[in-house]
């Protein structure tokens, strides 16, 4: 795929720039007015627990939620543009995937879509090649995505994100239910991604020592960013040791606060 945009992208615009991002659900607000970045180049988790409106924000990001209000910029764009389809890849939490299909048929099938006709059939094979090699599944091509373990089909759903070398990796809790050993060459895979291309990975996890492999951090609670910063200066900011600690901290001050303006009124 062609980038439709020409000339490189500007290293001071983030990723993502959100101001008083609003998302309701029936009378239910489930983003209430975030303002947040998403650094370029860099592994920015998303890290809360479950329903804290993690995958409702990455649905958002990519264009595909309902009812967002205020301003969510994507490589400079608006969410959802047009100009986005080649230049964002997502990962949703269950592998999208075929199971009666090769690895490759995926691939190729996925290639065909974002990419079609009869001209582009070569530069959809450099892709789809190129895609095997990230991941790691070169030798697996052939084998069908049924019978592949379930970190291998992660890698699938990965391979398939990675198709067109996207600016943009959205990657919603990739690593939920994968074992230590699976979890950890994931994640050197999301870095090997992010320094080999220059793209910019955000990542969602409910698992807090995940926290420590990212460059940058959105900590969210009940709809809400508690904390946009690195680990470094949440660690610094809170006096704790680890990113989990920082979070409850941050969890304890917000409630604090909580309780004195309700003891105001």
């Amino acid at each position: 795929m062609m980038n439709i945009e020409s000339g490189p992208p500007d290293p001071r615009t983030p990723a993502v720039r959100a101001e008083a991002l609003t998302v309701v659900r029936g009378s239910r607000t489930v983003l209430h007015g975030l303002d947040f970045t998403v650094p370029r180049g860099r592994i920015t988790g998303l890290l809360g627990p479950s329903g804290c409106g993690k995958s409702t924000l990455m649905r958002a990001i990519v264009g595909t939620q309902a009812k967002v209000s205020g301003t969510l910029e994507i490589l400079g764009r608006p969410a959802g543009h047009a100009a986005l389809r080649s230049r964002v890849g997502y990962v949703t939490q269950a592998p999208s995937v075929y199971d009666d299909l090769t690895v490759r048929q995926n691939l190729e099938y996925f290639a065909a879509v974002l990419d079609p006709g009869r001209a582009a059939a070569e530069r959809r094979r450099e892709h789809v090649s190129r895609a095997l090699a990230d991941v790691d599944l070169t030798r697996h091509a052939d084998a069908l995505a049924g019978n592949l373990s379930g970190g291998q089909r992660s890698r699938v759903s990965l391979a398939v994100a990675l198709l067109g070398a996207p600016e943009l990796l959205v990657l919603d809790e990739p690593t939920v239910g994968l074992d230590p050993v699976l979890r950890r060459d994931l994640w050197a895979l999301f870095h090997d991604i992010a320094a080999a291309r220059g793209a910019t990975l955000l990542v969602s996890s409910h698992v807090m020592d995940e926290a420590e492999r990212c460059h940058h951090l959105l900590l969210m609670r009940e709809g809400r960013i508690l904390a946009d910063d690195t680990p470094d200066a949440l660690r610094a900011r809170t006096g704790a040791d680890t990113v989990e600690a920082a979070f409850l901290h941050l969890v304890d001050e917000a409630a604090a606060a909580g309780r004195a303006k309700e003891t105001a009124r």
